[in-house]
């Protein structure tokens, strides 16, 4: 029964992982297309302009990649500062107010940049508005990041995929190896076939590979709702977010986290 109900709640944190990856797709490309040409949630990207720019002595843009990268760092700092305090304080439901900040956030980002973001044209918006609007876009994707890094033994981030990619080939590898193992041991397609579906490499490789997929998904469907109104489509991570938050009120979704820390 025990093992049963463990099981239940792993597939629901892979769901709400795979629904917080759609989502950061969303943000991160309404964020590069409505705000400003950076994306919010890959900070290597960010670094390497960052760099790029100051050597260029283009202190502007250098500002705007600096405040994206400072505000992702903060959130996941405070991300984690969240769930760390609650789980000295025994509260279960670290997740929910983490991510109920970066509902906040978003839901902040699309009030003011509709009154300060001129949607023609980019460029000629204040340097100040841009920070603000990345950095607080980046602080959402910094507190997302922190909240929900653990599936079962496994580690996953549901804002940036480079991570996933790499875990997923590595998992493909092991499994790769793993048919070559079972099939000195006994050349038979039929057994092979039936081991593998209880084969770990495999079914890790494949969730990594649909988080990837579902930051695929977010990216496109972000980029076509952004073409038919700025900034509104950021609503819609704001409503799965809402979505795990009553997820985490009946399974808690940063409950290994908390044991960790405990």
């Amino acid at each position: 029964m025990q093992v049963a109900r463990q099981n239940a709640h792993t597939r629901t944190k892979a769901l709400v992982a795979l629904l917080l990856t759609f989502a950061a797709g969303i943000v991160d490309i309404v964020g590069y297309i409505s705000v400003y040409h950076i994306f919010v949630a890959h900070m290597t990207g960010a670094t390497v302009h960052f760099g790029s720019r100051i050597m260029m002595s283009d202190w502007a843009e250098a500002a705007r990649a600096g405040a994206t990268i400072f505000s992702f760092v903060a959130g996941s700092v405070i991300g984690r500062s969240v769930i760390e305090a609650a789980s000295r304080r025994r509260k279960r439901t670290a997740a929910s107010m983490t991510l109920l900040l970066e509902a906040v956030l978003i839901v902040v980002v699309v009030w003011i940049g509709r009154r300060v973001i001129d949607p023609g044209d980019l460029v000629v918006t204040p340097l100040g508005p841009v920070c603000l609007l990345l950095g607080l876009l980046a602080a959402a994707m910094g507190l997302q990041t922190a909240t929900l890094t653990r599936i079962g033994p496994l580690t996953i981030h549901t804002t940036f995929v480079t991570g996933m990619l790499n875990k997923a080939a590595q998992a493909a590898s092991e499994w790769f190896f793993w048919i070559h193992d079972e099939w000195k041991k006994r050349p038979s397609l039929v057994r092979l076939i039936r081991n593998t579906r209880d084969n770990s490499a495999l079914r890790n490789s494949l969730f990594m590979a649909a988080i990837w997929c579902s930051y695929v998904i977010g990216s496109a469907a972000g980029t076509w709702l952004d073409r038919r109104q700025e900034l509104e489509p950021l609503y819609l991570p704001v409503a799965i977010l809402l979505i795990a938050i009553a997820v985490d009120q009946i399974w808690p979704l940063s409950i290994e986290e908390e044991r960790e820390q405990a």
